[in-house]
């Protein structure tokens, strides 16, 4: 039996029972959470809003890290089970300084949802000098899962689920130059590329996990309306991606095919609670499912350089260089 799935091995359907209309309630039907401890990246807004909702409904605690903790007060006031803590993505200093506080409450870590990410912004960088898109979406994730990783092993069972996204599509990583030092900076590119590394990263932490028992996946949530994502992006970008026509309207069939926020965040759950994935890991997933591998150009699953055995190792070396982090796997 395959025991890995570099170069896709495992990317087929299991047959979960569910779909692209599934709800994160409809998921977490009967998933007992007491006792579980998890934290959630992003866990204030959009589908990590709700994914938090449901994830504490079914009896967890959840720990949100957040950047603007007063707005997060807001959004999460309602809901019960919820501790609220301060970190950045940008700053890599306040991930170190939030995961130091949670080790140090010796709590073991069931499930990490690294969910945070942004899209279509200008080229802007962090203090590394590490190109946004890349540093939110994938190596600040990389750096807070390597800080809590002792705590993940203590949970003796965890999952790291890895918000990803089918934009993985638009670029594999450029390992020449991530941080487009000398090409012309495309916000789609850098997305795509960061979403490539995200899935190259779980594949590649499954692998180097599964023997301390903790298991990792990447999911595309779906393309959802009502979220924060698109806060960035010009009505000429949507226009030119033939979301909008001219008037700045979106175009009805386009409207019809988004996903709601429930739905949206229904694969992250599956992936985090699912007894179907216990014996299984290191896969990308949508619509509630393993996804298939993505061969000549179809516009779903995940692309066979975004699951590259080489690739995967070649970037978990380049991460910790970024980063200045190493895992103790």
């Amino acid at each position: 039996m395959t025991q890995n799935n570099y170069q896709g091995a495992l990317q087929q359907p299991i047959g979960s029972g569910f779909n692209a209309k599934s709800t994160s309630n409809e998921v977490i039907k009967h998933i007992d959470l007491t006792g579980k401890i998890v934290i959630v990246t992003g866990g204030n807004t959009g589908i990590g809003l709700e994914t938090t909702k449901t994830l504490a409904g079914a009896g967890a605690t959840i720990i949100v890290p957040a950047r603007d903790i007063e707005k997060a007060r807001r959004n999460l006031k309602d809901i019960s089970n919820v501790e609220i803590e301060p970190m950045d993505l940008m700053d890599p200093a306040s991930i170190d300084t939030f995961a130091k506080t949670f080790i140090a409450s010796g709590r073991p870590l069931h499930i990490l949802i690294n969910n945070a990410g942004i899209m279509w912004v200008p080229l802007r960088k962090d203090s590394r000098g590490v190109e946004s898109q890349l540093a939110t979406n994938y190596l600040a994730h990389f750096q807070l899962t390597a800080k809590l990783w002792s705590a993940l092993k203590h949970a003796d069972g965890a999952r790291v689920i890895n918000v990803s996204s089918q934009g993985h599509h638009f670029a594999p990583f450029d390992f020449e130059d991530p941080n487009f030092l000398y090409r012309k900076y495309e916000t789609l590119q850098a997305y795509g590329q960061s979403k490539t590394a995200t899935n190259l990263f779980a594949m590649e932490l499954d692998e180097r996990g599964k023997g301390e028992r903790v298991r990792s996946f990447s999911l595309h949530p779906g393309a959802i309306g009502g979220t924060e994502l698109g806060r960035d992006a010009t009505k000429e970008l949507f226009q030119s991606m033939g979301f909008l026509d001219n008037e700045g309207d979106m175009f009805p069939e386009v409207a019809s095919s988004l996903k709601n926020i429930q739905q949206g965040a229904a694969t992250t759950i599956w992936c985090a609670t699912s007894p179907l994935l216990n014996d299984l890991g290191g896969v990308y997933c949508e619509d509630c499912d393993v996804a298939d591998l993505a061969l000549d150009d179809i516009s779903h699953g995940v692309k066979p350089y975004s699951v590259d055995k080489d690739k995967a190792k070649r970037l978990w070396v380049l991460s910790e260089e970024m980063t200045g982090v190493k895992f103790n796997t």
